[in-house]
């Protein structure tokens, strides 16, 4: 969908993806799932600590939010520390990642394309080989299940592979396609969330203060004795803009990912652009100018308690996952999934650096480095001091 040019089959893709993949009704009945998820990342930081007397937090968010997402996808869970499939999968989207985000001269001087001096089209095509067998291998598996299980498929147990494999004479993807559809939902859904909660982790280690105010939050308003649910959310807004200032000064997607094409002559303010333009919003620089954000290198959560500012596209001076026809799908899913790991975070653990070392960052490094995604450019390694449970 993110490279599909608008068009009948772009608008079939997002229609599907919205209705049965990021519905409200969806979203709400994989909550369950996304907390046993956090659960367990839970279960890994104390881990972590037992073992290292520190916790990388790229790692454990990393590979929480893959199983998140593979199983809205895919329907099953993997194991990333025993090998198997779930060592392959992790590879494959490491691979990806740095696929794309390396720097291929070829892209800059065409001329030398056909010579492939840093094999990277070498490697996509072998990236893209090895996606076909191992997504194209789950459907198969899905198709030979539903044999067996005809007419017992749970609605609510239902995965976006079944939702693919239903759809109507009119909408039916060839397996290509559908391997395209499907590598793209695990792609994009999981950088996302876990380099934003990153970036918030470390943004609670250098702000102990703002980390204390959340946690006071979450205390009286879910308590100690049970963990933090979807439906608190609503009742916790500075939490909610921890998360929100966050994505104001480390927007995981800078220039809102794609290119976008001008398909008319369109005057944008004082400025005409012609048919065929190609642009890209920086939404990097809109929520660091001072014209637009007062005192924009501050982090300053309190910026957002006096203001209803949404994320969701609809005010574009904070509008991290894109706006109008192209706006993120996942937008809703992303952050539920965020708040709510958020949540369960700082309702489990004080987050403390991982050493001293008498700097005004604590030993936390804030340079970012831009891949795919906007990422910190040295992962964070802190310590977290459990507080409940």
């Amino acid at each position: 969908m993110g490279f599909a040019p608008y068009g009948e089959y772009w608008r079939s893709l997002r229609r599907i993806s919205a209705t049965y993949m990021f519905s409200p009704r969806r979203i709400s009945a994989f909550e369950g799932f996304r907390r046993e998820v956090g659960r367990k990342m839970m279960g890994e930081v104390e881990n972590s600590m037992i073992v290292k007397g520190e916790v990388r937090a790229r790692e454990i968010l990393h590979f929480g939010s893959l199983n998140n997402v593979m199983m809205m996808v895919f329907g099953r869970c993997y194991d990333f520390h025993g090998g198997g499939d779930g060592t392959e999968l992790e590879k494959l989207v490491s691979e990806g990642y740095e696929l794309l985000g390396i720097f291929n001269w070829s892209d800059h001087f065409p001329f030398l394309g056909w010579l492939d001096l840093q094999g990277v089209r070498k490697r996509c095509r072998c990236l893209a080989s090895k996606v076909n067998v191992f997504v194209g291998k789950i459907i198969d598996e899905h198709r030979m299940k539903r044999k067996v299980k005809k007419n017992e498929e749970d609605e609510h147990n239902r995965d976006f592979v079944d939702v693919l494999l239903d759809l109507g004479e009119n909408d039916k993807l060839s397996d290509s396609d559908m391997i395209a559809v499907l590598w793209e939902m695990i792609f994009r859904g999981t950088d996302t969330v876990a380099i934003l909660l990153e970036w918030i982790l470390a943004r609670m280690v250098l702000h102990p203060e703002i980390q204390t105010r959340v946690q006071e939050e979450i205390d009286y308003v879910v308590g100690k004795s049970r963990t933090i649910s979807d439906s608190d959310i609503p009742n916790l807004p500075f939490l909610q803009s921890v998360v929100k200032e966050c994505l104001r000064m480390h927007p995981p997607g800078p220039l809102l990912s794609w290119a976008r094409l001008a398909v008319h002559d369109v005057h944008v303010g004082q400025s005409f652009i012609p048919a065929g333009t190609t642009a890209m919003v920086n939404m990097w620089a809109i929520t660091h100018d001072e014209r637009v954000w007062a005192e924009p290198e501050k982090f300053d959560p309190n910026r957002f308690m006096g203001e209803e500012v949404s994320v969701m596209g609809s005010d574009l001076r904070l509008a991290p996952f894109g706006a109008g026809r192209r706006v993120c799908p996942g937008k809703a899913m992303g952050m539920a999934t965020v708040q709510l790991w958020l949540g369960e975070l700082l309702q489990t653990y004080k987050w403390l650096p991982s050493s001293e070392d008498g700097t005004i960052n604590k030993g936390v490094d804030l340079s970012e480095c831009l891949k795919l995604s906007l990422e910190m450019k040295t992962p964070l390694v802190c310590k977290a001091i459990r507080r409940v449970g």
